[in-house]
């Protein structure tokens, strides 16, 4: 089922277009990595599907209804975790998912109910009568999680939910963003933190200046930019190895040789390195340890945007 789907959409600010005949699917279950250096019209995308933008051309359907048409079932079925803090420090923690779910319609014993699990998912039943302005950073994080789930979406807006945090608590979030997966949220996901999209993100878009220039999964995206691999082999020494030999297994187009670590570049659509360690063992070449390496996404980025994701 198509949680999202955006049909041309285009954002014009006068004579700039700011998003430009964008038309994108995401799919029940997916955690949507949506990517773009600064300026390149991701915001202004997630602004127009939460209903803040109109458009000025195409269309965006949530669950299979027009927002424009639909406008109240669409804001029942999108959670929003924004960038910038939206929580109120001079409410306690209940009364700001309390506040928050009930813009949703939540009443009585539901809107305590689930106000409740939201709290509990987030980590912060115990805090319920604690004020966030004396709150770390990643528990302000936590908060605001807790209320852009507690109406239970069914597709979930994450933009930067990561910033300013430490380690652990970034670690905490990505965990309960799988865990939210697993219990049926779509998710539209946008960091500045590549390794965090690589980690949980199951298919990916990257958008500059306003056009959708790639999208799929990590392994898709990585072959747009190179269809090699590497394989990074560390030794006991080298003294055994012959580089013409390598060569002749089936996909090795080159070899290097650096002290104890032999670099192969291979063709990465063949599966040979069973083949190659074999080669190691039959030589009585002692293997330290074994690296296949290819394009991260970071590397992808910089290729098709020329930019840094963090620029």
């Amino acid at each position: 089922m198509k949680v999202l789907e955006m049909k041309g959409l285009t954002k014009k600010f006068g004579d700039f277009i700011a998003v430009d005949n964008v038309t994108l699917t995401v799919a029940e279950g997916e955690i949507f990595g949506f990517l773009g250096p600064n300026g390149a019209g991701k915001s202004t995308s997630i602004h127009m599907i939460s209903g803040l933008l109109r458009s000025t051309f195409g269309q965006i359907n949530i669950l299979g209804k027009d927002i424009v048409k639909h406008r109240k079932f669409a804001k029942m079925n999108i959670g929003i975790v924004p960038q910038d803090l939206a929580i109120y420090e001079d409410l306690t923690v209940y009364e700001n998912v309390k506040f928050f779910a009930g813009l949703y319609g939540l009443r009585g014993s539901r809107l305590k109910e689930q106000v409740a699990e939201a709290l509990e998912f987030v980590g912060l039943s115990d805090k319920h009568n604690s004020y966030p302005i004396n709150f770390s950073g990643g528990m302000k994080r936590r908060l605001n999680i807790a209320c852009a789930i507690a109406h239970r979406p069914k597709l979930l807006i994450m933009d930067e939910p990561t910033v300013g945090i430490d380690p652990q608590t970034r670690n905490y979030i990505l965990d309960s963003i799988k865990k939210l997966n697993k219990m049926g949220s779509t998710i539209i996901y946008t960091s500045h933190y590549m390794e965090e999209v690589e980690e949980i993100c199951t298919r990916i878009a990257i958008v500059d200046h306003g056009k959708v220039i790639v999208e799929g999964t990590k392994e898709q995206l990585q072959a747009v930019v190179t269809d090699k691999k590497d394989i990074w082999i560390e030794v006991k020494s080298n003294k055994n190895i012959r580089a013409q030999e390598i060569e002749k297994i089936k996909g090795v187009e080159s070899i290097q040789i650096d002290e104890r670590v032999i670099k192969i570049h291979s063709d990465m659509d063949i599966n040979n390195l069973n083949q190659i360690i074999q080669y190691f063992l039959s030589n009585e070449i002692e293997i330290r340890s074994v690296e296949e390496k290819s394009s991260n996404l970071e590397n992808v980025f910089l290729t098709l945007t020329g930019r840094n994701l963090r620029d």
